[in-house]
């Protein structure tokens, strides 16, 4: 296999329908307020973009220089761990794809706020930094947080409240409390899916060391938390719905349930952590459809 191609497979395609699904949502609210702007959009999902590349290059070298991804591991063979990519060469990708995300992170801020509103431009460049640590800390250096079980609450943190509620403020220039309502959706939804992750690599986290929280809680509890994180997702995701209906169209994405909710019934019946792997796709395209659903509800698309 050649270096490109492998450098393509460490940057996990898979991921990034997951990864946008915050800027649709948080779009899909300021869109049907009146406030739609295309540069705005464009920016702000490939910014997303790419922070999730660097978040899986810095965790495939991070893993991959503490030896976690190694024969136990159940999931695809790393690029690291393939040694078809050096550590130097994946330090190279990760330096380069920061510098790369934080240039189209500048332009999206002066699209957003211009020259006028400094203060705002800097809040949001320190969000930029701070994703770009959080993305490099979670399995790089001796205190990655990935490694003591803080992974999940990042996740949330990034993927949910700061897409969303990031995306929305980003267009216009404002909060509502109700917000939050998907944002926690999409934020435990995609804990979810880094839950999957998690209980499929339980046994090799557990024997690297890697504590995550899969490797506190053991794999029945685990699923026992799983379940906790999905409905608790549908149930604000309904909730916000009840506050905001105002056609039958706004439902729409409530035909994402499905899926997700089979998901669950899989991973309940689940006897063998090897073979929840298809799984974390499963669930990261549901969330993807809950979020192209959840843009289709709250506009005059239908």
């Amino acid at each position: 296999m050649t270096k490109f191609k492998t450098l393509i497979e460490a940057a996990r395609l898979r991921t990034l329908p997951l990864s946008v699904s915050g800027i649709l949502v948080g779009s899909a609210i300021a869109f049907t307020e009146g406030f739609f702007n295309p540069y705005i959009f464009i920016l702000a999902l490939v910014t997303t973009v790419g922070f999730q590349v660097l978040s899986n290059f810095a965790n495939d070298y991070g893993d991959g220089v503490k030896g976690t991804d190694n024969a136990e591991r159940v999931g695809p063979v790393r690029a690291l761990q393939s040694g078809v990519i050096s550590a130097k060469e994946m330090l190279y990708a990760i330096v380069v794809t920061t510098l790369l995300t934080l240039l189209i992170a500048i332009g999206l801020i002066y699209v957003s706020f211009g020259s006028e509103q400094l203060l705002l431009s800097l809040l949001f460049f320190v969000l930029g930094v701070s994703a770009v640590a959080a993305a490099i800390k979670y399995t790089v250096g001796n205190s990655a947080y990935g490694y003591h079980g803080y992974g999940d609450l990042f996740v949330f943190i990034f993927f949910g409240l700061v897409s969303v509620v990031g995306s929305y403020f980003l267009y216009t220039k404002k909060l509502e409390w109700d917000l939050l309502l998907p944002a926690v959706s999409i934020g435990l939804l995609s804990v979810g899916v880094l839950n999957l992750n998690n209980m499929r690599d339980a046994k090799s986290d557990a024997l690297s060391n890697k504590n995550t929280m899969v490797v506190k809680l053991g794999v029945a509890r685990a699923k026992s938390y799983h379940t906790l994180l999905i409905w608790i997702a549908l149930v604000s995701a309904t909730l916000f719905l009840c506050l905001n209906f105002k056609h039958w169209s706004n439902a729409l994405f409530l035909i994402s349930y499905v899926p997700i909710i089979l998901h669950l019934n899989r991973v309940r019946s689940n006897t063998e952590e090897s073979l929840l792997d298809p799984e974390l796709k499963k669930l990261s395209l549901s969330t993807f459809l809950f979020a192209l659903l959840f843009l289709l509800s709250y506009n005059n698309f239908l």
